[in-house]
């Protein structure tokens, strides 16, 4: 039977899961910026997205819509597109990886919310259900930690010294009778 590998070659594996999933927000991040007329409101995309969302969307999360969002538009449109951007540049490095897939899995959450119907099968073979998850798995496992910056800023703990082993000799007192029990 063959040894599993070891930690360092899953770490490498996670640390290309994670710059992946970081260019993956950076392709939808930088268009908003250089296409910036195409995204931002009025005419753009974000306020077309939002308005969908209103409809599609129900309970408190509508009322989140409507209240907040909808007012400030142009705020929430720059603060989408620093965001997609600012992931993206966080999890290629592997900087702050963590906080970096958090604001992904809430930026992600949000897009579904607004689509409405969130357990849908829809929802669940979308683009945006994927990059949450890996999202998601750059938030709960250690994904910055190798070749990422998030290494730079870790402590190593030095192993523990190997407890040494002594033989130690008990003497016993001799046998003076058998030493199985009788037989019935």
């Amino acid at each position: 039977m063959r040894p599993l590998p070891s930690s360092a070659a899953y770490a490498r594996w996670l640390a290309v899961v994670r710059i992946l999933t970081g260019c993956i927000w950076l392709s939808h991040g930088i268009p908003k910026f250089t296409q910036s007329a195409q995204f931002m409101p009025p005419n753009g995309f974000a306020a077309d997205f939002v308005a969908r969302g209103v409809q599609t969307s129900t309970g408190a999360y509508h009322t989140f819509l409507t209240g907040v969002v909808q007012p400030n538009l142009p705020l929430f449109a720059e603060l989408v597109r620093l965001g997609e951007v600012l992931v993206g540049i966080s999890l290629v490095l592997g900087a702050f990886s963590r906080l970096g897939g958090l604001v992904g899995v809430v930026l992600t959450l949000n897009y579904i919310a607004a689509r409405g119907n969130m357990l849908s099968s829809a929802t669940l073979q979308s683009l945006d259900f994927a990059t949450m998850v890996l999202s998601l798995t750059c938030l709960i496992l250690p994904a910055g930690r190798a070749l990422g910056v998030d290494a730079l800023f870790t402590r190593r703990r030095p192993l523990p010294a190997p407890a040494t082993v002594r033989a130690e000799f008990v003497p016993e007192p001799p046998l003076t009778g058998p030493s199985a029990p009788p037989n019935p």
